[in-house]
């Protein structure tokens, strides 16, 4: 079947199972670029998040939604956190489904697998802010974290950018062969560090789920960009907010940022305030200068927001749609 038509009754349906195969991580930046600009420009919008522990095998259950105007793209993705599942059941502890509608009628149109397209887009927000927030001559990637996200977070940045070199560290040394597989199959050296050793670094990645500062004010050179993608929750947190106030910061959404998101510290103890944090989508739209010398620190606070989900999710279901392989289903 070379490309199927939807007609206004059929529900579109792209399981987990296919994602990989429809969604590049070329497609999840562009559709993450696009919607940052378009929420900056006041375009899109996001819904309130609703997250609850549910009280069952320790889970944590919500929604995120949004509407792109712009894009003529409204829905929301439903999910969340079990953590036993690879312990008990060998399936992921992210669980999620996106549902997006016709922003016209109001009528379902798609149901698409949400956790590889959950882990692409987290990876293509921090890529973004690479592109218009690192200097143009970084060489050197430093990574914290090396979990599963880790992963997908500097392949997306060895697509982005040409480094020479990444250095890695993570609160359990044990794991930093996982990074090092993904940069030696990009053909580049990799270093295990101390925290002191991402001094050496030009860009920062972290990806953790801490509860206390890991990356401190001295550990950072003059000119580096930070992209934070780990802190989307209150009490988490990644950066010291004294390296956070020395420097200028960005964000996904401000109102994320300074509520669950790593300024919510700085803000906590009054080194900032929320007229400090800007916007990315500002810096594509060229509405803000972004970084202004080589010597100025910038942050990125990547939150993660519900039209980052569908955004990526159309993308998906055009491209499924496209290539006839996704299930139409009348309704």
């Amino acid at each position: 079947m070379d490309g199927a038509q939807m007609d206004q009754h059929e529900l579109a349906i792209v399981p987990e199972s296919m994602i990989a195969d429809m969604l590049t991580r070329e497609a999840a930046f562009d559709a993450v670029e696009k919607v940052f600009a378009a929420m900056a420009a006041g375009q899109a919008y996001n819904f309130p998040v609703v997250r609850e522990a549910i009280g069952h095998e320790d889970a944590l259950y919500g929604f995120k939604g949004g509407f792109d105007r712009k894009a003529g793209v409204l829905g929301l993705k439903a999910g969340g956190y079990w953590p036993h599942n690879l312990e008990r059941r060998g399936l992921i502890n992210h669980q999620s489904t996106v549902f997006l509608f016709d922003p016209d009628s109001g009528r379902v149109k798609a149901m698409v697998g949400g956790n590889l397209l959950t882990a692409l887009r987290t990876a293509a927000a921090s890529s973004v802010s690479l592109r218009h927030l690192m200097r143009k001559d970084a060489k050197v990637l430093g990574m914290i974290g090396a979990g599963h996200q880790a992963g997908f977070q500097l392949r997306a940045a060895l697509e982005t950018h040409q480094f020479e070199k990444v250095i890695g560290w993570n609160y359990h040394p044990d794991m930093l062969p996982n990074l090092a597989r993904v940069v030696e199959e990009a053909g580049l050296p990799f270093e295990a560090v101390e925290l002191s050793g991402m001094r050496q670094a030009d860009a920062i990645i972290s990806i953790t789920s801490s509860f206390d500062a890991t990356l401190l004010a001295e550990h950072v050179s003059p000119g580096t960009h930070i992209a934070c993608m780990g802190t989307d929750t209150k009490g988490k947190q990644e950066i010291s907010a004294e390296l956070l106030a020395k420097a200028t910061v960005f964000t996904d959404e401000v109102a994320q940022s300074i509520s669950i998101g790593e300024a919510q510290h700085a803000i906590a103890q009054g080194l900032i305030s929320a007229a400090d944090v800007n916007q990315l989508g500002a810096v594509i739209n060229a509405t803000h200068v972004g970084r202004t010398s080589d010597v100025e620190i910038t942050i990125f606070d990547g939150t993660g927001v519900g039209l980052q989900d569908l955004a990526v999710a159309s993308s998906i279901v055009e491209v499924a749609l496209a290539q006839g392989k996704a299930t139409l289903v009348p309704v």
